[in-house]
C-alpha cells in the first residue's frame, strides 16, 4: 500500500494468490489477472518469489507483462520489469534465487520427515476409522431432512458439503447404528 502511495499509483486492488509457487502461473489467480490486465495497468508484487518459484516462470510472466504493456513492480526491490537488458538480467537472477529457495525448502522438509520417520514417528493420517466425522455435528439436521423426504443431494447442498461427503457419512454412521 505504501509502495503505491509513494509512487502515486492509483488505489490498489488486492488479489490473493495462495496457490503453490510450483503451480503454473497461468492456472493461478495471477494468470487470470494478467489475462484481464490492459495496456498501462500496474501490477505490484511484494517480491519476485510471490510471482513464481521458477526462473522460467518469472521470465514468462515478465515477457507476458511486457507484451501486454502492463507494468510489473516488485515492491521489495523497487524493480520495474520492462524490456531493458538490466531488467531481464535482474529478473533472471531473482527468479533463480526463488527457485533455489524452493529447492532448499523442499530438501529441508524431506530431511525433517525422514528424521521423524527414523525416530519412529508414524507419518500421515492415523489408520482405522475416524472417531468423529465432519457431519457428526449435523446428525439431527440430516435425520430431520431425510425424514421430511428431502433427497440426499439436496440435503448435502443444505449442509454445504459435497454429496459424496454425505453419502460416506451415511454409510459409516448408518452401518454403525445398524450393528448396535
Amino acid at each position: 500500500m505504501r509502495y503505491c502511495a509513494d509512487r502515486a499509483l492509483l488505489a490498489p486492488v488486492f488479489i490473493e494468490d495462495t496457490a503453490s509457487g510450483r503451480t503454473d502461473w497461468r492456472d493461478r489467480p495471477l494468470g487470470q489477472l494478467l489475462t484481464r490486465a490492459a495496456r498501462g495497468d500496474v501490477i505490484v508484487v511484494a517480491e519476485v518469489s510471490r510471482l513464481a518459484r521458477s526462473t522460467l516462470q518469472v521470465l514468462e510472466i515478465s515477457r507476458e507483462c511486457i507484451e501486454r504493456g502492463v507494468h510489473l513492480h516488485v515492491a521489495k526491490t523497487g524493480l520495474v520489469f520492462d524490456d531493458t537488458m538490466q531488467s531481464k538480467i535482474v529478473a533472471t537472477v531473482l527468479g533463480l534465487v526463488a527457485e533455489i529457495e524452493r529447492d532448499f525448502i523442499s530438501a529441508r522438509t524431506k530431511e525433517a520427515l525422514a528424521k521423524r520417520k527414523a525416530d519412529g514417528m508414524k507419518l500421515g493420517r492415523p489408520s482405522g476409522p475416524a472417531r468423529s466425522l465432519r457431519l457428526d455435528a449435523h446428525a439431527d439436521k440430516i435425520d430431520e431432512y431425510l425424514a421430511k423426504g428431502i433427497d440426499k443431494r439436496s440435503v448435502a447442498k443444505l449442509l454445504d458439503v459435497a454429496p459424496n461427503t454425505l453419502y460416506a457419512w451415511l454409510k459409516v454412521r448408518r452401518a454403525a447404528a445398524a450393528s448396535q
